[in-house]
């Protein structure tokens, strides 16, 4: 079922439901399709759509728990260099439960975290809380985005949302 933005939330409740709405495709956009589906390059880039989890798994930990001096379980890659790469040992079960569990702590600090709380982002900048949870949307939005065009060249699936 598609998550609703509440009409009338709080601003954090409403910020948070709009990102869990994009991460929900995230994981839909992957529903139905093999391995090989799910790993094969669809752009010159090598745009596929399982390094797309993997890549929106870590910079959910970054943002959220590294930028607020959280921990992060140690990454079994070069988060710099490797996260929109999937190796031939990275199966997608691994990728998947990573994609969650970087979730589950992200969703852990927003709970805590208040909006106005400051961190210090990987490149040094003063955040706060809803600038990243902002920051999340436009960035999961737009990877939901390129999924679905992957996805349409794959198999012709199309939409943003899941309809009920």
């Amino acid at each position: 079922m598609t998550r609703i933005v509440p009409y009338t939330g709080g601003e954090k409740e409403s910020l948070h439901a709009s990102l869990d709405r994009h991460r929900d495709v995230i994981l839909w956009k992957l529903d139905g399709l093999d391995d090989e589906a799910l790993r094969r390059p669809m752009t010159p880039s090598g745009t596929n759509l399982l390094a797309m989890v993997k890549h929106l798994a870590t910079v959910e930990y970054g943002w959220f728990c590294t930028t607020f001096g959280r921990e992060t379980e140690p990454f079994w890659f070069d988060a710099y260099t490797e996260d929109m790469t999937v190796e031939p040992h990275e199966s997608t079960a691994d990728i998947v439960e990573f994609y969650g569990r970087a979730r589950a702590a992200a969703d852990q600090a927003i709970d805590e975290i208040h909006l106005d709380g400051l961190g210090t982002s990987w490149n040094g900048i003063t955040v706060s809380m809803r600038w990243v949870l902002i920051h999340m949307i436009e960035e999961t939005a737009r990877h939901a985005g390129h999924m679905d065009i992957v996805r349409e060249l794959i198999d012709g699936a199309t939409g943003d949302h899941l309809r009920a």
